[in-house]
């Protein structure tokens, strides 16, 4: 089962604000996309255009403070929300770490940005680091 880095997602107050580094550090920056199920306006950046394996950096903007980056943002302030790891198979993932006792906040995929199907794993089998888990 091959399993890649996808992408670090980075909770922000403003996406525009929050841009200026890595376009200055020489990142390319992608479309924004408005993720409704999950209150949240993602924007990426990446150092290569043509190649969609690249690991990315993912800005976060929540549509409102009622929702999870919303949360995070009132808790923690701005900075490291989660890592994100691409895989071929969400749903046999999914399944084993199940059967391995690891605590996942998803256990049926959900729809996330650029289409692709994600699940989240819970903190406390991670030590203390939230990651996604998506097939695109």
């Amino acid at each position: 089962m091959k399993i890649y880095l996808d992408h670090i997602g980075i909770a922000c107050e403003n996406l525009d604000d929050s841009s200026s580094f890595w376009s200055l550090l020489g990142l390319i920056q992608g479309d924004d996309e408005l993720v409704e199920d999950q209150g949240v306006t993602t924007r990426f950046f990446s150092t290569s255009k043509n190649d969609p394996t690249t690991p990315k950096i993912e800005l976060l903007e929540p549509t409102g403070e009622d929702t999870p980056i919303g949360k995070f943002l009132s808790k923690r302030g701005p900075g490291v929300q989660q890592v994100c790891f691409r895989v071929e198979n969400i749903e046999s993932v999914i399944s084993l770490m199940l059967e391995n006792g690891i605590q996942m906040i998803d256990t049926v995929p959900r729809k996330g940005a650029h289409g692709a199907m994600i699940a989240f794993v819970h903190p406390k089998s991670t030590g203390g680091v939230l990651v996604e888990l998506a097939q695109k």
